[in-house]
């Protein structure tokens, strides 16, 4: 993974939400394009990142003479879709830990790494930000963490989370193996 770009968004109060990460090879900023509204959320890079901008009218004309490119643009919409409604029902049915369980492990089937003691989830974050990801504040956020390490499953570091059980916490996240399969994103 050559890039890492974080994208946020600040609620009326003024908090922050991290709304997803991307990497090397996403497009970001497209909805203004499409839809010719102003941007609704931040880019943020961690890290060297080669970006390559394209204006919004050149774009549209793109998609118009490339109708494939419109259907992988719309296939990518689809996705990002269903993440975030997946992030609203575990909102509705679950409690912090498990919100926070499934967005780790989402995180390390998308970006993760191996280390010789678990599953690296592959993205450097604050507890700050992860409780953006699952609505929580960081005081909340580090209360499931210490139950998380507790229980075994995890193993937080400052501004990164070692699964140490996976299949601990595909159990804790009430998640088995077919639920997080690879996809493309």
């Amino acid at each position: 993974m050559d890039a890492l770009v974080k994208i946020s968004a600040h609620t009326q109060n003024g908090s922050e939400a991290l709304l997803a990460i991307r990497v090397s090879g996403d497009v970001v900023g497209e909805m203004g394009a499409l839809d010719g509204s102003p941007r609704s959320a931040t880019v943020t890079t961690c890290g060297r990142a080669v970006v390559f901008q394209v204006r919004g009218a050149v774009f549209i004309d793109f998609i118009r003479r490339h109708p494939e490119a419109a259907l992988t643009l719309n296939q990518m919409a689809i996705e990002r879709l269903r993440w975030a409604n997946q992030r609203r029902l575990d909102f509705t049915g679950y409690g912090t830990d498990v919100c926070l369980a499934r967005v780790l492990i989402d995180l390390a089937r998308r970006h993760g790494t191996r280390k010789d003691d678990g599953l690296d989830i592959g993205v450097s974050l604050t507890q700050t930000e992860l409780g953006g990801m699952v609505g929580a504040k960081e005081v909340t956020v580090q209360k499931a963490l210490r139950g998380l390490s507790g229980l075994g499953l995890v193993q937080p570091g400052h501004r990164r989370v070692l699964i140490t059980d996976m299949r601990g916490l595909l159990s804790f996240a009430d998640l088995d193996q077919r639920d997080v399969s690879p996809k493309p994103y």
